[in-house]
């Protein structure tokens, strides 16, 4: 190790808050983790960067966890975060952001794929004022069938939904301010929608191209099966985008619609009935009028339900509504 390496190395250690945060989270990577780590150290050293790497085991079988508990035991710039069993990606993430110190954090995936040398890289785009960085895998090192082309169309399909247009949602090599992962809340598969939910916190969002490196041990953990939870966070995350404070709106509004329907064939069928002397008691219109009488009470109900819930939501977490960039003024306030 160079003598410029040693300094930086001493220098980050010896703060007690670092300047950036690594997340990585870990299920069944014991062959690539070493060297994970150490890609990662030798990065940020020769960048002389003062940082810490947070690795959240997400249950492993295999011996990840043994050899996170080793290396974090003889480590300084290595915290190891042992979950008792796979609770998914998301929540491996939660936990990172969670226990991150720094006043940015890059995510990275463990499989080596991602390529920790481009990490500077997001950080200076970071610094020129935005908020999350999110990598680009321009020329992705996958499966043209069963990898690439579902991404090309679930990237198309939630840039449409959400309006945050990115050319790759899937890639975990990503750049954050800490203020911003502090207002987002992640369940489910939300892991992957970062900088929608970003985008709804006001983030400025940019992409930039980085490397990807062709998977070189085990197995990739995700599958066509995922597809159904992905579609629900999301449906999720376009109802908070939308509608996230103001509920009332969307069911209000269905619910108006489907009252006023049920109203007007009311009045039209009571017109039958008493002016033109016919039977309605037989008439589907009778029917659909009632079940949109019906349907548009729930909705409004819902609608004020949903409110509440928001309220209390915001309320109980002390979370405004708003978020402040910056306030300039001229005047010293004490």
């Amino acid at each position: 190790m160079s003598q410029l390496s040693n300094l930086c190395l001493t220098a980050s250690i010896n703060t007690s808050i670092p300047d950036l945060s690594i997340v990585v989270p870990i299920y069944n990577e014991a062959e690539s983790l070493p060297k994970l780590i150490e890609a990662i150290s030798q990065t940020l050293q020769e960048n002389c960067l003062n940082y810490e790497i947070i690795c959240v085991d997400d249950g492993s079988k295999d011996s990840s966890t043994e050899i996170l508990r080793q290396m974090a035991s003889k480590r300084h710039d290595l915290k190891a975060i042992i979950f008792r069993k796979n609770y998914g990606q998301t929540p491996a993430m939660a936990a990172g952001f969670k226990y991150a110190r720094g006043k940015a954090i890059v995510t990275l995936d463990g499989d080596l794929q991602n390529d920790p040398a481009d990490i500077p890289m997001l950080l200076a785009k970071l610094e020129e004022g935005y908020d999350l960085v999110s990598g680009w895998r321009k020329k992705r090192q996958d499966h043209a069938v069963t990898r690439l082309l579902p991404s090309k169309i679930a990237n198309w399909i939630i840039g449409r939904v959400t309006g945050v247009k990115l050319h790759d949602y899937g890639c975990s090599l990503k750049a954050y301010r800490n203020e911003l992962v502090e207002d987002m809340n992640l369940y489910g598969e939300l892991h992957r929608f970062l900088p929608a939910l970003a985008y709804i916190e006001g983030a400025r969002i940019t992409e930039l191209p980085v490397r990807h490196h062709p998977r070189r041990y085990g197995s990739s953990k995700y599958g066509i099966w995922r597809t159904f939870r992905v579609v629900m966070d999301l449906l999720t995350v376009f109802f908070m985008k939308k509608f996230l404070t103001r509920p009332m709106h969307v069911f209000g509004f269905l619910g108006m619609i489907s009252f006023g329907l049920g109203t007007l064939l009311g009045i039209y069928l009571t017109f039958v009935k008493f002016i033109l002397a016919q039977n309605i008691g037989d008439r589907p219109l009778l029917i659909l009028a009632v079940v949109l009488i019906l349907t548009g009470v729930q909705l409004f109900s819902f609608g004020l339900l949903a409110e509440l819930l928001m309220r209390t939501y915001h309320e109980s977490q002390n979370r405004p509504i708003y978020r402040v960039r910056e306030i300039v003024s001229n005047k010293n306030e004490d």
